[in-house]
């Protein structure tokens, strides 16, 4: 349902985007990672169709973003980083006028706008003043826009950034709950916002897509795919008792954490040799864990470096 290939966006010296391509089908809930100034914003705004790329394409539920622009933002719901909305007006006049502008039909309307109030749950502020409204407030009602006319595709820029635990956690519950018969794009820097709603990801450093993997699969490139760490008071006992295990190939204290992690020789499975180990040396051990694999580590390397993956 989108198809880009080639997309670069140039301003005067600055290359923003740089020949970047990939596809993303039906039910899919891609997340667009990169550190800031990589080029996710750009990326989607020129989806988005608020910018002309330099060279490429862009083509939204078969219809090209430069040749069909009206075919393709119908099929488009877009928000913007900062969710920017009209502070004076409230969310019931923001969303008519949102009504207004995308055509919906006056039969269909009021019970349209009740149904995305409903599930934004934007009932107690409907008729208040955007601009006196919370952050996650603010975030629901651009939401709201983005949804009112029940597109196809989502792209949602930064939707969750500056917002408390509370209100992450409610948008991430929100773009789940659309993401069943949509296309979302969630452009991020949290890389926590991977784990809680998308199944696929695109790393992107310097304008150039770096890597296109499921969550599990960039984890599985970390160091710490495998370890496991533990949690005990006595670290150096305990790191000397794991360096005896056969498959550990190397064994690390963090003394802030009071943790000891011990990594895999490659290939190696240790968690049961080293609880097997705890339990014949009846070690005083606090905590075990198996780790999956650090994704902060993994978009350290690969930005860092700006090697293709």
């Amino acid at each position: 349902m989108i198809d880009i290939k080639n997309l670069t966006k140039r301003y005067g010296d600055l290359l923003a985007v740089d020949s970047v391509s990939f596809t993303v089908g039906a039910g899919e809930v891609l997340g667009f990672l990169g550190p800031n100034g990589a080029g996710k914003s750009t990326t989607m705004k020129l989806i988005a169709g608020f910018l002309t790329p330099s060279s490429g394409s862009i083509s939204v539920c078969g219809f090209d973003v430069e040749a069909q622009p009206l075919e393709a933002k119908r099929c488009i719901g877009y928000l913007p980083e900062g969710a920017p909305v009209y502070g004076e007006m409230t969310p019931a006049g923001f969303l008519h006028f949102i009504a207004d502008i995308r055509g919906i039909a006056p039969a269909a309307r009021e019970r349209r706008i009740h149904e995305v109030v409903e599930r934004l749950g934007l009932e107690r502020v409907y008729e208040q003043p955007i601009e006196t409204l919370s952050k996650g407030f603010k975030r629901r009602v651009g939401l709201a826009q983005a949804i009112l006319h029940d597109p196809k595709v989502l792209v949602l820029d930064e939707p969750t950034d500056g917002l408390d635990p509370n209100q992450k956690h409610e948008v991430r519950t929100l773009i789940q709950g659309m993401s069943k018969d949509k296309i979302v794009i969630v452009s991020t820097h949290i890389l926590e916002e991977v784990h809680a709603v998308c199944t696929r990801a695109i790393i992107i450093a310097n304008g150039r897509v770096v890597a296109d993997a499921t969550p599990d699969e960039l984890e599985a490139r970390s160091r710490y795919h495998q370890a496991v760490s533990l949690r005990a008071d006595d670290l150096d006992s305990l790191k000397s008792a794991l360096s005896s295990v056969a498959g550990v190939a190397e064994v690390v204290i963090d003394i802030e954490q009071r943790l000891v992690t011990a990594f895999p020789k490659k290939g190696m499975a240790i968690f049961g040799p080293i609880t097997r180990m705890i339990q014949d040396r009846k070690l005083n051990v606090s905590e075990v864990q198996l780790e999956r694999g650090r994704l902060d580590e993994v978009f350290r390397t690969i930005t860092q470096t700006g090697a293709r993956s």
